[in-house]
């Protein structure tokens, strides 16, 4: 796949990071989100921050809540990576939740559904079974609720259908983070022009993004690069508050 995308002599890690990042090309280990950040939520979890597989290096969550159940944000590192996590804290994995089906976020879905049965959610319209986006349908057991919202342990979930990135994709808020995949990056957003893409859709999903009811302290976690607030992005990001269109 990455052959395909960013031919040899080109400088490959850093079209590597164009592709998924969009318009911010700094994307390397050291000015992403920590290694590995731990993130009290509200008292009822913890979350914490991994890096996906090189070259990409995809920002990916791992919660684990009171009730020592396991919820993964885009699983974009090795399987191991979060087994060894949830054996550290005692936990189970019990949902991965996919903020759309590009193969950088997803490497570790089926591997780690088939280890522990674990629920998978996600916009099936994602699920091609292609290079670009590698999950069949079959691996993916639960599609978003139809009235936006999610409930797992005292976790409430918020789902905003972000198409523009890909055709399925969303973002995820819950008790002040804004889970933003590859639709809101600090200062840009994702790329429009893969299969699937559309600066349309993009345009009304960011617009969507920057008039939801969340406090601009907010924090985002983006699918690539360094975190941001909401409200950061609402005033300086000329993706997000139109003027780049």
């Amino acid at each position: 796949m990455l052959e395909q995308l960013f031919p040899r002599g080109m400088g490959r890690r850093l079209i590597a990071a164009r592709v998924l990042r969009g318009y911010n090309l700094n994307v390397v280990p050291g000015e992403c989100l920590g290694a590995k950040v731990i993130v009290n939520i509200c008292g009822v979890a913890n979350n914490q921050h991994f890096h996906g597989v090189p070259p990409l290096y995809t920002n990916t969550f791992l919660i684990i809540t009171n009730a020592k159940h396991g919820i993964i944000i885009d699983a974009a590192a090795e399987p191991e990576t979060y087994l060894k996590a949830l054996d550290e804290a005692g936990a189970t994995l019990t949902h991965i939740l996919q903020t759309h089906g590009h193969f950088d976020h997803v490497g570790a879905v089926a591997s780690l559904k088939k280890a522990t049965g674990c629920k998978v959610y996600m916009d099936k319209i994602d699920a091609e079974g292609s290079q670009l986006l590698p999950l069949t349908s079959d691996v993916i057991t639960d599609e978003w609720p139809a009235n936006g919202e999610l409930v797992i342990d005292e976790l409430p979930f918020k789902i905003y259908r972000t198409p523009g990135h890909t055709k399925g994709g969303v973002c995820l808020s819950c008790y002040g983070l804004l889970f933003s995949g590859d639709t809101l990056f600090a200062g840009s957003c994702g790329r429009t022009d893969f299969a699937g893409g559309s600066m349309q859709e993009m345009q009304k999903s960011l617009s969507l993004l920057a008039e939801l009811p969340l406090p601009d302290a907010t924090t985002v976690l983006p699918g690539h690069g360094e975190s941001s607030t909401l409200g950061q992005e609402r005033s300086t990001n000329p993706y997000m508050n139109g003027a780049w269109y």
